[in-house]
C-alpha cells in the first residue's frame, strides 16, 4: 500500500524566533500538512522547518532549510507541500523565482491542482491585501493623531500585539475551519488533545478559542462560548 504513494517533502516556516520556540503555528502546520497528504496520495519523506523573521527583502540564502528542502524534493522528483502560501513567501516576486527551480510547491489549503499559474494570482493579491491594510493602519493613526490622540507607549505596543494576534489566528484559519461545528468549549479540548500550543504557549481555554474565531469572522454552528 506504502508503495503505491507518492514521496514528497514538508516545508514548515514560523516567522520569529518566538513562534519558533513556543512551537506557535508549527503544530498547525504540521497537522495541515498530514491530512493533505494522507488524502492525496503522498508520503512525507523529508521535512524541513525554518524559524526566519520575514523582515526585508526575502531571499533563498536566507532561508536555508527552503534551500535543502528544494534540494530534497529535486533528489525525491516529488514536490514541496506547505500549508499556507505565506509560509513560502509574503512576495509574489521570490514565489516566482522558486518556479525557476522547477520543483512543483502545493499548498494544501488550495488544493493540489492549483498550478503555478494561479500561486502567482494568488501571492498577488495577498500583497496587495496587505498594502490596503497598511494603509489603512496609516490613515487610522493620522487620524487619531489629527484628534489628539497621543500615540506611542503601550499604544504602538497595543497595535503590534493586535498585529500578532491578527497573524496567529490566519495561521490557525485552516484547523479552525475544522472545528467550526463545536462550540468554543469543545473546540478548545479538540485543540489541546492535537498538542496545539495556545498563544502563551500553554492550554486552550474557551475565551481564547472565542477571540480567535472573533478574528476569523468564523462563528460555530451551534453552541459558542455558552457552552464553557
Amino acid at each position: 500500500m506504502n508503495t503505491e504513494l507518492r514521496p514528497a517533502v514538508a516545508y514548515i516556516r514560523v516567522s520569529t524566533q518566538r513562534q519558533g520556540r513556543s512551537g506557535l503555528g508549527l503544530a498547525a502546520q504540521k497537522a495541515a500538512i498530514s491530512r493533505f497528504a494522507a488524502t492525496e496520495g503522498f508520503a512525507v519523506v523529508r521535512e524541513f522547518v525554518e524559524v526566519e523573521t520575514g523582515k526585508g527583502a526575502d531571499a533563498l540564502d536566507r532561508r536555508p532549510q527552503l534551500a535543502a528542502a528544494l534540494k530534497a524534493a529535486r533528489k525525491l522528483k516529488g514536490p514541496i507541500l506547505v500549508a499556507k502560501l505565506d509560509r513560502l513567501s509574503r512576495d509574489v516576486h521570490f514565489i516566482s523565482g522558486l518556479m525557476v527551480h522547477r520543483v512543483a510547491f502545493i499548498v494544501s489549503e488550495l488544493g493540489a491542482d492549483v498550478d503555478p499559474f494561479m500561486l502567482h494570482i494568488y501571492a498577488a493579491v495577498a500583497e496587495k491585501e496587505r498594502r490596503l491594510i497598511a494603509e489603512r493602519t496609516r490613515h487610522a493613526l493620522a487620524a487619531a493623531k489629527a484628534r489628539g490622540v497621543r500615540l506611542g507607549g503601550w499604544r504602538q505596543s497595543s497595535v503590534a500585539a493586535q498585529q500578532a494576534a491578527a497573524e496567529r489566528a490566519r495561521e490557525l484559519r485552516s484547523v479552525f475551519q475544522e472545528l467550526r461545528d463545536l462550540s468554543d468549549f469543545k473546540a478548545a479540548a479538540a485543540l489541546n488533545e492535537r498538542g496545539i500550543p495556545a498563544a502563551n504557549g500553554g492550554q486552550w481555554q474557551a475565551i481564547q478559542v472565542r477571540r480567535v474565531r472573533d478574528r476569523l469572522g468564523a462563528e460555530p454552528s451551534s453552541g459558542g462560548a455558552a457552552a464553557a
